[in-house]
């Protein structure tokens, strides 16, 4: 069985004023909130069992919403993190929730659309040890941490470089084995003095660990004013074929 984790905390600083007021994965995202998408994704991948981490002062109002995942015919606990210290330093928290499981782990703000691709690849990643990651194809990869890729394996990833090995963009969307706590034990804060999630996906791409997916669909990053909105436009369109039940 493969557990999920939704990674939901983050200041938000590119959606202020509004996000002094309220977590911006709680923000609409046509007629859902945002967060609503990476949990259907992960209950239409055959996810069952759901930990949400957030920031302490926001969990009271996931909850309120949420509640234990009944509605949606999931179990969904909570973890509180203690400030901004890095998504794999949220990403630890989960350590006790997986038990030794399989994890699949995805940023709050992510969307996808083709939730029938994630579904497959959960299904073999079942079978497999080491990393899968999921990479979508952008016109802008220096804005993204970028894999290069070799056969079925990602033989690299480099966050925001200048000149780019591959237009794959790395997206929010992880699946992870059990050895992925004891590598995030070994990190060290990095220059902005947070624990990388790049730094526990290269290890898994220099142990030659890392296989992928290349994302068909649409995948939106949704922390921006603008990519909201796209977003919010892409789900309107997408209404009749998007699963727009929370049930």
């Amino acid at each position: 069985m493969i557990k999920g984790v939704i990674l939901a905390g983050g200041q938000g600083t590119r959606l202020r004023p509004f996000t002094h007021l309220i977590n911006k994965h709680l923000l609409p995202v046509y007629d859902k909130p945002l967060i609503y998408y990476p949990l259907l994704a992960m209950r239409n991948a055959g996810i069952k069992e759901i930990l949400l981490t957030s920031n302490k002062e926001d969990l009271p109002n996931f909850k309120k919403l949420l509640g234990s995942g009944s509605e949606f015919n999931l179990r969904i606990t909570y973890a509180a993190q203690n400030g901004p210290k890095g998504i794999a330093h949220a990403l630890a928290l989960a350590e006790k929730f997986a038990n030794g499981a399989k994890i699949a782990v995805m940023l709050g703000d992510n969307i996808f659309t083709n939730h029938e691709q994630i579904k497959s690849g959960v299904a073999a990643f079942a079978k497999d040890g080491g990393a899968r990651l999921f990479l979508k194809e952008v016109p802008d990869p220096e804005r993204f941490g970028i894999a290069e890729v070799h056969q079925a394996r990602i033989t690299s990833i480099i966050e925001k470089p200048k000149s780019p090995l591959s237009n794959l963009a790395v997206t929010g969307l992880y699946l992870y084995d059990s050895d992925v706590f004891a590598i995030v034990k070994t990190l060290k804060p990095s220059e902005r003095g947070e624990l990388e999630i790049t730094d526990v996906n290269n290890y898994y791409v220099k142990n030659g660990l890392a296989r992928y997916d290349i994302v068909k669909g649409d995948w939106i990053d949704a922390g921006t004013f603008d990519s909201l909105v796209h977003a919010s436009m892409l789900m309107l369109k997408k209404n009749r074929e998007f699963p727009v039940d929370i049930t």
